[in-house]
């Protein structure tokens, strides 16, 4: 039940997202779940092996590259996902700051309604 709330959460907030950065466009629920799940996938299999790679960047920015690498898997998950677009680096890297600020609070508000 905690994995399908927080789909549902991360679906919901991706319209939110959508609806607040110009530049990024959700077509429908439908679509944002399956972004939903992309997204996951994606920072679940790709992001540590682009974080490996890009070891001596983020030690150099102290970590910050960190945001660069989510906007661009973003960005990437829009490029092939038909009803879901974003229109260049800069609303992806935002939107993607933005999902993660409301996901991580969003999940501690889950987690925490879980334990009672």
């Amino acid at each position: 039940m905690y994995l399908l709330s927080r789909w549902i959460l991360n679906a919901l907030l991706l319209m939110a997202v959508a609806y607040i950065v110009p530049g990024i466009a959700v077509s429908g629920v439908y679509v944002a779940l399956i972004v939903a799940i992309l997204l996951g996938l994606v920072n679940a299999i790709i992001r540590p092996v682009l974080i490996v790679l890009t070891l001596p960047i983020n030690v150099l920015t102290l970590g910050l590259f960190v945001f660069v690498i989510n906007g661009l898997l973003f960005w990437f998950v829009a490029s092939f996902v038909e009803g879901f677009s974003v229109d260049g680096f800069v609303p992806a890297f935002v939107g993607a700051l933005l999902l993660t600020a409301f996901s991580w609070v969003g999940n501690k508000f889950i987690k925490g309604r879980q334990e009672e």
